[in-house]
């Protein structure tokens, strides 16, 4: 499994154990030299939006990767974990609706969350 894969399954299943809501990955590695993966998903509250984005970085040190940039996590609503090869967006459910990053990089190709497992 190549490296960006495993850290976008590791990213998956961390959000999911904090029930986040709407996992979305998107495969941006033919549209832009940003990172090979977005990943963006919301949760119901402030609270868990912090817990699901803790769980991230704590999965992710135990697996040896460390993000290089963190915004946006005392206001809850958008925050962003950027990992070089993966970029993490987490969001409220209302400024996920607002900035719809979906649509905005629509270029990308949506990726099953079964296939980073394989």
């Amino acid at each position: 499994m190549n490296r960006s894969k495993e850290m976008a399954a590791i990213v998956c299943r961390a959000l999911e154990d904090k029930k986040g809501q709407d996992v979305t990955v998107i495969d941006i590695s033919g549209v832009s030299c940003l990172a090979d993966y977005f990943i963006i998903a919301n949760g119901e509250n402030s609270n868990q939006v912090q817990a699901m984005t803790d769980n991230v970085e704590e999965e992710m040190e135990k697996e040896g990767y460390h993000f290089t940039q963190k915004e946006g996590y005392q206001s809850a609503r958008w925050i962003l974990l950027d990992y070089r090869d993966v970029v993490v967006h987490v969001f409220s459910r209302e400024d996920r609706r607002f900035y719809d990053l979906e649509r905005v990089w629509r270029d990308g190709r949506i990726v099953d969350i079964k296939e980073l497992e394989a």
